[in-house]
């Protein structure tokens, strides 16, 4: 994979649209300083998901946006597009098949950042994990921008360690590691979480458990009491159905009786009719009887006449015709004496007759006028079983009515207890402090938060102070290290040269110091040290002078003629001069370089000065013999002569030394003020950086408090806000049971109103029928009036029609038996005449025979007579009986009457009862249909032992346990469900959590044991590879790499440097060339590794000098074989090397452009 464009606009210097291509592995950027060269590098860094607006060198991520020139407006937004040649396949996954990947970035004035991948909306970690494990990143070790290449080989071993763990392709592990240690401290904070929720739920579930237990009491006493109360209903239903079913048997058996009554009255009257003709039948046979009983005696008595006659015959004739005669007389006296009385029986019909007339017209009427009562009652009868069976509906209407008003405002006074309850309920579920305690908590929360964040940010104030402070004290360890051991070096160098300095003036030499010291002239100072020679002339001068330098400076010299015999050993020089201006010399003359003595000038008056041994060599011949000439190096000719002296230890001569010392002498002093005050600066900064730190601690303990405050409010307002949820659920069903009850209420109260319309019209019906009943009963009254005194009429002229019939019978039967006896006594006359004649014609018969006849004829008359009588008293008898039959008939015709209108009103009343039964039972059973019971059930349900009284006393126990158990929340059981179904939830979660911990742990034991191996082979390679580069690099010397500490998950990487001629030393005194070049070499042994895609460089040559910048540059072309290197720089040796170069200038002030030159071409270009 290759970098194959860069495309900007609006980043930084470059506001226009810009196609950066990198066609070639060695391209080379450069131009002049400040024209927005490494803004490339950044805008690479920037897209490769570099959060830190520091090392963007900026304060802010919208720094990155074109702010404006003097010719141009700032604009609005910047963005970055890397395009990416994948075609060898180096990105793996889901990006293996794009042979071009494309990364964008772009960010706003608002500070919102997005990215792209391949034109699609990503994360910024999308871009990040692309980069792990290749090498390449926004701090990764293939982009080395300015001052990187020393921050590098002096960055700490942690940081050291990172290059390599990106190396060893572990980054994505480490990666990994800490995304797996931020999900098991998520993992860990949510169990501690869940484990509060968790126990908040058990105190919930231990609460709402109470509650449920006492809803599902309420539910069972509430379904024990509808039970006991359908039963209550059935057994008042069972009684009531007994009254109704006795009062239906009574009503059958009413009725049995009254149509028995009915069928004895219809009997009763058939009988009379069938009596009344069996009496005229039997009157009719009596009648006949009689006259066959008056014949058969009127024969006797002729027989007997007869015989009589016959017996005394002749004494009897005259008797018998006297007895005849008297019969004759008699007879005609009873004829008279019947006609009189037929004319009387005859007058007593004719007036009965009309009066007959009279009463059988009025029997008739008053038949008809019952009749019509009669019929007047069945019509009423009718009227009123249509005015029951109508009234009746109005009753049952309004006693149901009635019944469903009591069982609605009995529902009504519940839903309002109801209604009650759940208004306290809310109100305490309103008035609940957990909601002032939600708000406290989110206030604290929001508060802590907001000061958790300032504290964040004071805590990432402090980190930047302390990094800031480490790095300042971190330079200004490392100067004073540097100083110190530059004022080593320096106290070194001084010393040696003190001491060849020392040499030199003799104090070597043990005669020679004490001489001086016994003269008092050993801290006297030496020619040397009070002239003061042009640079570059002091081994001239020295040749010159030779050991005059080393001459003791006195006052006088007269003295010292007494001193010198003191000298035994050795060799001194005492100078007396004055120290000032030396006098004006020939600017060819060795004396012009010299000043500070005066006297000087006479030991080099004579002594040239050429700038070379040629030009020596050439003037030689024009000096006179006391003059020579003589060159910066000390080349010394005379006109005859050459002199040459070298110093094979390279310590120079005492001028040398001494000009040396005096520079060491004075940068001694500074640096010993510089240590001095860097060590005061040091202990200050240390000092500001403890106090730093322990305001960081401070801080830091006061941020773990509010972190562990928040938290604590985090879970108690976790738990609250889940009994929040709770409640505010709660709450909701108590809303949505309020509004149902409410509709139920608003929807009772409509039916109340309803049934109490309708009982309104029920009872206006009833009044209405109450007057109609009254009607009825008045007309009842009035026609039973009316068919009493018809039946009392129709008897009595039944009676009176009956009698007079009788009468009217009788004088018929005595007119007719009246009519046969005068009929009888006009034969019997006529018989007396007849037997007179034949007396008197028989007076003188013989009369023996005849009385024999007669006496037979007598005794067949007599049997006669007594079978007419038997027959006569017979038919009397059944006369008498069928009359008796009758009247007995009559009488029981008016009791059965009688009994049948008394059935008829008891039969009545029975069927009004037996409706109020039916309309009570009907109630009963709508009240079990009300309650979603079924008297079948019920019944079916219903103990043997029941009783209305036990069952009564059972339901008031009941309702007592129920007021006992206060109020009730009847969603605890739902809710203890499901806050049960998310305990068990919550526990698997728990569970589930735990082995996602126990597996994330496993998963960072792998990952170590991974990252161990690998960090352990990479870091030997790279080793390896640094031992191997590090002498190419540097011509020689060697440099290693070693682990701080033991364990290989987070030992620090050191790195050891010698190069050629030194020691072993800490990397910090290397010079600047020295650790660029060591930094080179430990960033290409990286890559020899685990070569990144591409390199950037910016600037990296800048502290090499031309031998190692060569050295450096044909490194990186070796490399460019398999890296693709785009560096920035302005050596020209680099330059060369490159493939491609490209140039940014900035012809327009702010504003960056780009030249591109292709090297191969505008070579052919040239050869051409």
């Amino acid at each position: 994979m290759r970098l194959k464009a860069i495309k900007l606009a609006g980043f930084k210097s470059f506001v226009d649209p810009t196609y950066i291509p990198f066609p070639t592995n060695m391209t080379g950027i450069l131009g002049p300083n400040g024209c927005g060269k490494s803004n490339t590098i950044d805008a690479v860094r920037w897209v490769m998901g570099e959060s830190s607006a520091k090392n963007l060198r900026g304060e802010s991520m919208t720094d990155v946006i074109f702010n404006g020139s003097a010719q141009r407006k700032p604009v609005g937004k910047a963005s970055v597009d890397l395009i990416f040649d994948n075609s060898d396949g180096t990105l793996r996954g889901e990006y293996a098949a794009f042979s071009e990947v494309a990364l964008r970035r772009q960010v706003t004035r608002e500070g919102q950042s997005t990215y792209y991948l391949n034109g699609t909306k990503c994360r910024r970690k999308d871009i990040t994990d692309i980069f792990l494990g290749t090498g390449l990143g926004a701090r990764s070790y293939s982009i080395i921008e300015q001052g990187m290449i020393s921050r590098l080989i002096e960055s700490k071993p942690e940081e050291l360690r990172v290059f390599i763990e990106e190396a060893a392709g572990i980054s994505k592990y480490k990666e990994r590691r800490r995304e797996t240690e931020n999900r098991m401290r998520r993992t860990n904070e949510n169990l501690e979480r869940l484990q509060d929720i968790r126990d908040e739920m058990e105190r919930q579930l231990a609460h709402l458990h109470r509650q449920a237990q006492a809803a599902e009491k309420y539910k069972e006493y509430k379904f024990e009491e509808r039970l006991k109360k359908g039963q209550l209903q059935a057994l008042k239903w069972k009684v009531l159905d007994v009254d109704y079913r006795k009062r239906e048997l009574e009503i059958s058996e009413l009725d049995m009786q009254f149509e028995a009554k009915m069928a004895q009255q219809t009997s009763a009257d058939t009988a009379i009719e069938e009596r009344r003709e069996s009496h005229h039948e039997r009157t009719e046979v009596f009648n006949k009887a009689q006259g066959k009983y008056y014949e058969v005696g009127s024969q006797i008595a002729r027989q007997e006449q007869k015989l009589e006659h016959q017996a005394q015959m002749s004494l009897q004739l005259s008797q018998d015709l006297a007895e005849t005669e008297k019969g004759i007389l008699e007879t005609q006296r009873a004829l008279e004496e019947d006609q009189l009385k037929l004319e009387d029986v005859n007058e007593e019909l004719m007036m009965l007759e009309p009066e007959l007339e009279v009463l059988v017209a009025g029997e008739e009427e008053a038949g008809e006028e019952l009749i019509l009562a009669e019929e007047s009652m069945q019509a009423w009868q009718r009227s009123w079983d249509e005015f029951t069976q109508k009234a009746s509906a109005p009753a049952r209407q309004a006693e149901v009515a009635q019944s469903r008003i009591q069982n609605l405002e009995q529902q009504l006074t519940r839903l309002q207890q109801r209604i009650e309850r759940l208004d306290e309920e809310k109100r305490q579920l309103i008035s609940n402090p957990e909601a002032e305690e939600i708000l406290f908590l989110q206030e604290q929360i929001s508060e802590h938060e907001m000061q958790l964040e300032e504290q964040q940010e004071s805590g990432d104030s402090f980190g930047e102070q302390i990094n800031v402070q480490r790095e300042g004290i971190e330079g200004l360890r490392r100067k004073l290290d540097e100083g110190r051991s530059e004022l080593q070096q320096v106290q070194g160098r001084k010393a040696s040269l003190e001491a060849l300095q020392q040499a030199a003036k003799g104090e070597g030499n043990t005669a020679v110091s004490h001489w001086l010291e016994s003269h008092q002239l050993s801290r006297k100072a030496r020619l040397s040290e009070k002239i003061h020679v042009e640079s570059g002339w002091e081994k001239a001068v020295e040749m010159v002078m030779g050991n005059y330098l080393q001459a003791v400076i006195i006052d006088d010299l007269d003295p010292v003629q007494h001193w010198v015999d003191g000298l035994k050993d050795g060799e001194i020089i005492l100078w007396s001069g004055t120290v000032g201006n030396t006098p004006a010399a020939g600017s060819h003359l060795l004396s012009a370089k010299v000043s500070g003595d005066e006297n000087v000038s006479s030991l080099l008056a004579h002594v040239q000065i050429a700038d070379d041994l040629a030009q020596a060599m050439s003037r030689r011949q024009q000096l006179a013999e006391d003059e020579s000439i003589i060159t910066p190096e000390g080349l010394w000719l005379g006109k005859s002569w050459l002199r040459v002296a070298k110093d094979g230890e390279g310590n120079g001569g005492i001028l040398a030394r001494q000009q040396e010392l005096e520079e060491l002498e004075i940068r001694f002093e500074d640096l010993d003020i510089s240590v001095e005050e860097w060590e005061v600066d040091l202990d200050a900064e240390q000092l500001k950086l403890r106090n730093i730190e322990q305001q960081r601690e401070v801080q830091q303990k006061e941020m773990a408090a509010f972190a562990r405050q928040l938290a604590e409010y985090q879970s108690q307002l976790s738990g609250k806000q889940a009994r929040a949820e709770q409640l505010a659920l709660r709450t909701d069903k108590i809303n949505n049971e309020l509004a149902e009850v409410n509709e139920l209420q608003t929807l009772e109260r409509e039916q109340i109103a309803e049934a109490r319309i309708q009982w309104q019209e029920a009872m206006e019906n009833m009044d209405q029928d109450a007057d109609e009943r009254s009607r009825l009963q008045t007309e009842r009254e009035n026609t039973t009036t009316r068919i009493e005194s018809a039946r009392i009429r129709a008897r009595q002229e039944k009676d009176q029609a009956h009698q007079l019939q009788l009468r009217h019978q009788g004088f018929s039967s005595q007119q007719q038996s009246l009519s046969q006896a005068v009929e009888r006594l006009h034969q019997q006359m006529q018989r007396n005449q007849e037997r007179k004649s034949s007396i008197q014609q028989n007076q003188n018969r013989d009369h023996d025979s005849d009385l024999e006849e007669l006496k037979m004829q007598l005794e067949e008359l007599l049997e006669k007579r007594l079978d007419a009588e038997q027959i006569m008293s017979d038919a009397r008898r059944e006369l008498e009986a069928v009359d008796a039959e009758l009247r007995q008939f009559e009488k029981d015709r008016g009791i059965a009457e009688k009994a049948g209108l008394d059935l008829r009103t008891q039969l009545e009343q029975v069927r009004m009862e037996t409706q109020s039964l039916e309309i009570r039972r009907n109630s009963l059973v709508e009240q079990l249909v009300e309650d979603e019971l079924t008297l079948e059930g019920v019944l079916e349900s219903l103990p043997h032992d029941a009783d209305i009284q036990l069952w009564s006393e059972e339901l008031e126990r009941i309702a007592e346990r129920i007021r006992r158990l206060g109020a009730i929340n009847l969603a605890a059981i739902d809710e203890y469900k499901i806050q049960s179904e998310r305990k068990v939830y919550l526990d698997a979660q728990h569970e589930d959590l735990e082995k996602a911990l126990a597996t994330l742990e496993n998963a960072i034991h792998k990952i170590d044991r991974e990252t161990k191996a690998r960090f352990k082979e990479t870091f030997d390679k790279v080793n390896s590879g640094l031992a191997e580069l590090f002498p190419k690099v540097f011509g020689g010397g060697h440099a290693s790499l070693e682990l701080v500490g033991d364990d290989l998950l987070n030992a620090g990487v050191a790195i050891m440097a010698s190069p050629p001629g030194k020691k072993n030393s800490t990397i910090h005194l290397l010079s600047g060339g020295e650790k660029a070049l060591t930094a080179i070499a430990l960033v290409f042994s990286i890559f020899q590794l685990n070569p990144a895609p591409f390199c950037m460089l910016d600037e990296v040559d800048a502290p090499l000098d031309d031998a190692n910048v060569g050295r450096y540059a044909r490194l990186v072309k070796a490399m460019s074989e398999k890296v693709q290197f785009i560096y920035i720089t302005h050596n020209k040796i680099a330059m060369e090397k490159a493939d491609q170069l490209m140039g940014v200038t900035m012809h327009e002030p702010g504003v960056s452009r780009l030249v591109s030159v292709d090297i191969e071409e505008a070579v052919k270009m040239v050869e051409a």
